[in-house]
This record gives structure tokens, sequence and C-alpha cells, in this order.
């Protein structure tokens, strides 16, 4: 009687937990409504035209091309052309103990054209290099796409696989509700207790738990896959689907194809051969030190001086006038007094007529002609442009360096030094490449097999949920029988999952060490 009295007052208690339990809100099972849908070709593409990454190695394409175009261009002389502005004061400057006066202020200009061209053995190998070094940097971009490649489609395939266990959970979700209706429900015709009831309502609360977590594993796997390529969407992250499918089906590659091919196409093998040519060429460019140098320089020039002070320039004109007029007076007076009255045989026996005219001077002798000032001030009238031009010069140069210190000697060990590390490197390479292959081609066979084995494991989990739930419905189970039956289908369902997935991965991670599709 007593254990019966517990029992009915323990009732209402439980009918109050399961009103309280109905008003929390449940999890919806179903998925969001679909905006964006995103396929893997059109991920790439917005991969190579937005990876911030990978447009930074793109960006080495433009200076190795224009290196190519710089090496050539050393064969062409180089034209520089300048010009000048200038301006002196008048005044005394002393040169080498001599002094020379500046009466007036001058404003100067000139220009001047310079060619030079010099030829090398570092110009002469430098195309030869500079190739070299484009094909090393093209070969990089290439190994920077494949990377790219495999970096967005692993990614893609992450977050295809979070969502397919999205899709396990609601499952999970959906099979917990049924069963917990069906547990109400016998226990309302008394055929199952309020302990079922209860193991169910936990079951399908943890379901539910477990489906909040799938969904923010999937959504966090887009976001990094957006964030791998490089863009951001402008809906919610839960409206992006992605819509590819990738088939499942026997590997029948095999080996020695792929090993050879890894050898000829795995763009970090073919980088590090790139590498390895270059290396040659800084090898030649180190030995061609020792030949001559060849120097050619041409230039042509001109300038214009005007002096400021110009009356300075007539003062100075009018006084070498005077001293030449009264120079001729003197001369005319010896002249007038010789016996003949002048020179026999020229005109006017020699005697200058007009010594002020003559000299450039007018009748009242303190003044320049017009005609003479014009010819003084007309050649000064220069600045800026009316150039006096130089002589062209020219000169050619050819030097043989006979000891520099032993710096040629160095240069050249440096460089053998570095071809020979860039051949070990290549060697390297292929022996990690082809290990890597050989394993990630064991690695594809034995995430096939697995998918076999957690199909079978899927397929008897489901079979004993299906005899658990008759059991249970036929009165001749429990609840928890079926609780662990749920469990295990959901475990199974998921290794499931994770199975096809790692077999998808390792055929990306194969084609990654390969260096090509091979689908």
């Amino acid at each position: 009687m007593n254990r019966r009295l517990a029992s009915l007052l323990l009732i209402p208690c439980f009918a109050g937990m399961v009103s309280a339990q109905e008003q929390q809100p449940r999890i919806s099972t179903d998925r969001p409504v679909t905006t964006v849908a995103l396929r893997l070709g059109d991920a790439l593409a917005q991969a190579r035209a937005k990876s911030p990454t990978y447009r930074q190695v793109l960006n080495d394409a433009g200076p190795a091309h224009e290196a190519v175009r710089n090496a050539y261009g050393q064969f062409i002389p180089s034209l520089d052309v300048g010009g000048s502005l200038g301006y002196v004061g008048s005044g005394s400057n002393t040169f080498g103990g001599s002094t020379f006066n500046q009466s007036s202020a001058a404003i100067t200009s000139g220009y001047g054209v310079q060619a030079s061209l010099n030829v090398s053995g570092a110009s002469l190998t430098g195309p030869g290099l500079q190739k070299a070094n484009r094909r090393a940097t093209e070969e990089d971009i290439n190994n920077a796409t494949v990377g790219l490649t495999f970096d967005v489609t692993a990614q893609y395939l992450t977050a295809l696989q979070a969502t397919a266990q999205s899709e396990v959970a609601r499952q999970q979700v959906r099979r917990n509700s049924e069963f917990l209706e069906l547990a109400r429900a016998r226990q309302q015709v008394g055929q199952a207790t309020l302990l079922d009831v209860r193991q169910a309502e936990v079951t399908r609360g943890q379901s539910e738990v477990d489906l909040l977590r799938a969904v923010q594993t999937e959504n966090e796997a887009k976001l990094e896959l957006l964030r791998r390529m490089g863009v951001e969407l402008p809906v919610p992250v839960n409206q992006l689907a992605l819509t590819d499918s990738f088939p499942v089906s026997e590997p029948r590659f095999e080996l020695q194809n792929l090993l050879k091919m890894a050898d000829e196409e795995n763009p970090i093998v073919r980088s590090s051969r790139a590498r390895s040519d270059a290396a040659v060429w800084s090898v030649k460019s180190a030995k061609s030190q020792y030949l001559p140098a060849l120097s050619f320089s041409a230039g042509w020039n001109a300038f214009t001086q005007e002096f400021t002070n110009t009356g300075l320039l007539i003062d100075q004109a009018t006084g070498r006038a005077q001293v030449n007029a009264s120079n001729c007076d003197f001369q005319n007076a010896l002249i007038g007094a010789l016996p003949a009255g002048g020179v026999p045989g020229y005109p006017n026996g020699g005697l200058v007529p007009d010594c002020k005219s003559y000299s450039g001077l007018d009748a009242t002798g303190n003044a320049l002609l017009p005609e003479v000032q014009s010819a003084i001030l007309i050649p000064n009238n220069q600045w800026p442009f009316q150039f006096n031009s130089q002589p062209f010069r020219a000169s050619v140069q050819i030097s043989l360096p006979i000891f520099t210190g032993f710096n040629r000697s160095l240069g050249v060990a440096r460089a053998n030094a570095a071809r020979e590390d860039a051949d070990e490197a290549v060697r390297a390479r292929l022996l990690a490449v082809r290990s890597d292959v050989q394993g990630r081609y064991l690695a594809l066979q034995a995430s096939y097999q697995a998918i076999g084995v957690q199909e079978s494991n899927r397929k008897a989990a489901q079979e004993q949920l299906l005899l658990s739930q008759e059991r249970f419905r036929l009165g001749n189970g429990r609840a928890l029988e079926v609780t662990d039956a749920q469990t295990a289908v959901l475990r199974a369902e998921a290794d499931y999952v994770n199975a096809i997935y790692a077999y998808h991965r390792s055929i990306a991670a194969l084609e990654y060490a390969v260096g090509r599709p091979l689908r």
C-alpha cells in the first residue's frame, strides 16, 4: 500500500515534467532554404580569381618576364638626355692659382645627349639566366595552381562530409522522435513504463544536441571553404548548398604509371628542375667574369651664356673703340710725317680718313655707332635656346681584369656549390614524391576497402534497429535495447560517411602527388 501510494503521489510530478518538456522548443530537422548553389568547378574558378595567397604568387610573373626583356635590353645602348639652367654672379674666381674676373652676372643654359653601351660576360649570359629564372617562376605558379586546386577540393569534400553528417544527425533525431511517440503510445495503453518514456526523451534530446553540433561543424567547414576561395557570401552561410556529387568506383590505377606521371608532372619536381637549370646558368655567368669587358660611349653637348648687364658690355666696347681711335690718330700722325706725305702704294698714303668711324665710334667719339651696338648685343642675346654646339665626342674602351683578389674564383665556387645543391634538391624531391605517391596509392586502396566494410556494418546496424524496434512494439523488448540499436546505427552511418569521403580525399591527395587529375 505504501508503494502504491508513493506511485500515486509521483504521477502529478511526472506529468508536470512531461508538460514542461513539451513546452521546450524542438530542434527542426528540416534543412534551411538554399539561396546559393556552389559547384566545385565554380569554387575553383573563384579561388583562382580571388585567393590572396594564390594571387601573391601570380604577381611574380610580371617581374620575371620583365627581367628577360631587361637582359636583352643590355645589348641596346642606353641614352641619357639632360638639360640645365644656371646663374653666375659677378666677381673673381681663383682656379689653379689664376684669378678670373667676371665683370657681369650671367645666366646660362645647356643640354647634353649621352649614349653608352657596356658588353661583358654577365650581359652575354644574362638572357639565358633570366629565361631559366622565368621558367622557374612559371613552375612555381603551376605548383601554386595545383596546390590551390587540392586545397579547395579537399575543403569542398570536408564541407560535403560535414553536410552528410548533418543529414545523419537529422535522421537520428527523426528516429528518436518516432521512438518517443511509440514509447508514449505504449505507456498510455499500459505496455510500457514511464522509465521507457524518459529513456526515449533523453535519447531524443541527446540527438538534438548532436544535430546542433553537426550543423555548427558544417557551417564552419563552409566558412573555411569560402576563406580559402578568398570570397564572402552576401547570404547566411547555412543557405549555401554544395551541389557536386562524387561517385565511388573501384580504383584501377597502376602504380608504375602513377610514378612515371609524378616524375614528369609533379609541380614541385618541375619547379626544382627549373631551379636547377637556373643554377647552371648562374655558373656560366660566374665563369664569364674572366672575359674582357667592352664599353662604348658617345655624346653631344651645347650651352648658352648671356650677360645680364648689357650697359657694361657697351661701356667696355666703347672704351676699347676709343683706344683704337686714339691709336689710329697716332698712326695717321706718324704716316703724315713721312717725306712723301704717306706710304707709297697705299690708298690715301695709308692714312685713315676718319679714325672714330673706323673704330666704331660716332662723330662725338663718346658712343658707339648703332650698328656696332647691335653687333655686340645680338650675340649676347642667347639665353635660353640659342645654343652653341660643342664638338661630338666618342670613345671605346676594353678592359680585362688580371687579378681581383680571387673574387672571380670565389664566385665560381659558390655558383658550382649552388648548382650541386639544386641537383640534390631535385633528387630529394623525386624520392619524396615517389614515396608520397606510393603511400597515397596504398591509402586509396585501403579507403576503398573500408567503404565495403562500413557498408556491411551500416546494414547490420539498421537490421539490428529494426529488430529491436519490432521487439519493443510487440512488448518483448526494452527501450534501452532500442536506444543502443539507434546509437549503433548512428555510429555506423557516421563511419560510412567518413569512409566515403576518406576515399574521395585519398583520390584528391593522389592527384596532388601526381600533379594532374586522375578522374
